[in-house]
């Protein structure tokens, strides 16, 4: 229930700011969230746009906190921190 109220929160949350910075050949936020999903994010609480990448933060599948941090002309991850 937790995972699913995480990912509305960040569909309703960041709708309008984030996708209008999400232009010029940027990956979007949702390819951003897919870079951690594979890096072991399981529940998003934050995804923002930040200079020149995505900083994505949630929990892993143990419930520890997490956030990557995505280059977003890549789709490279820059940092990971837990």
């Amino acid at each position: 229930m937790r995972k699913y109220l995480a990912v509305a929160l960040v569909a309703l949350g960041f709708s309008s700011p984030v996708l209008a910075s999400d232009v010029g050949g940027l990956i979007s936020m949702q390819n951003a969230i897919g870079v951690a999903n594979q890096i072991g994010i399981v529940a998003i609480s934050e995804a923002q746009f930040s200079g020149d990448e995505w900083q994505i933060e949630g929990r892993d599948a143990y419930g520890r906190h997490m956030e990557v941090d995505v280059d977003a002309l890549t789709g490279e991850v820059r940092n990971v921190d837990r």
